[in-house]
């Protein structure tokens, strides 16, 4: 029986600051996968796989190496390395999925938890759109707080219109009936873009998967299609691009060990 994957629905807000201000929003919907839950999801679910094509789906290369490496066996390693220890625990995604095969996820987040069922890191995993991805680790100080301020140095270029130098902010709560995730990017001049994410929580079953996809049935096109048009806007109102540094194809970050 599943017991802690589900659907939020809402809002994504995105806001650049500077050097001129521009902003945008639309509805999306995300799921919160418990990766043990993911088997016995797809088992159940006529309209959700995973490693297979389906009208919604979950794929392990569309994360961490990218090379189908079970994503959970990556996850904790990756958290055991950077000295958390997660064994009796438990890790949930929130993610988009891929929708009739396609996906593009600004923004992945893992929630760990302890053998306890307390909060105790979070792993953000960044891609842009050249094909790069890198994860930063960070560790939770007060797991009973109600809402997790984290920060970390940027490691990777984003926007063609930021440079790799830059600081990034975390807002985030735990996922309850309702779940927010804020992110700030500050740079030398202070906070230049921000995004948000604020969703409430539904059940992960056909009939409510049924109606998000007849609601939302080009999530992928209106993620990706929202950050190419932003980029257009942003480069018709005279705002330079900045000159792009490759990175790996996938890097991670330990922001913050486990004492």
């Amino acid at each position: 029986m599943t017991r802690h994957s589900a659907v939020y629905v809402g809002t994504v807000v995105h806001k650049r600051l500077r050097p001129r201000e521009h902003a945008l929003s639309y509805r999306v919907f995300a799921l919160l996968l418990d990766l043990d839950e993911i088997p016995a999801l797809a088992a159940r679910l006529r309209l959700f796989s995973c490693n297979r094509w389906n009208v919604l789906s979950f794929h392990d290369a569309d994360h961490g190496p990218g090379d189908g490496t079970p994503i959970d066996q990556h996850i904790r390693g990756v958290l055991a390395r950077g000295g958390y220890d997660i064994e009796g625990g438990r890790v949930s995604i929130l993610c988009y999925p891929r929708v009739l095969g396609y996906v593009f996820n600004p923004l992945s987040v893992f929630y760990a938890f302890d053998r306890r069922g307390a909060l105790m890191a979070i792993v953000y995993e960044v891609n842009n759109t050249f094909g790069e991805r890198t994860s930063y680790v960070i560790g939770i100080d007060d797991p009973d707080a109600s809402v997790h301020a984290q920060s970390c140095s940027k490691d990777m270029d984003v926007s063609p219109f930021a440079s790799r130098e830059g600081n990034y902010s975390f807002r985030i709560t735990r996922p309850d009936e309702e779940l927010l995730l804020a992110v700030q990017l500050r740079d030398d001049a202070g906070p230049l873009i921000k995004t948000l994410f604020r969703g409430r929580r539904e059940k992960l079953d056909d009939a409510n998967l049924l109606g998000l996809s007849l609601r939302f049935p080009l999530l992928t096109l209106k993620v990706i299609g929202a950050i190419h048009c932003e980029a257009a806007k942003l480069w018709l109102k005279g705002i330079p691009l900045v000159q792009r540094h490759r990175s790996p194809r996938y890097t991670v970050t330990n922001v913050l060990s486990k004492r």
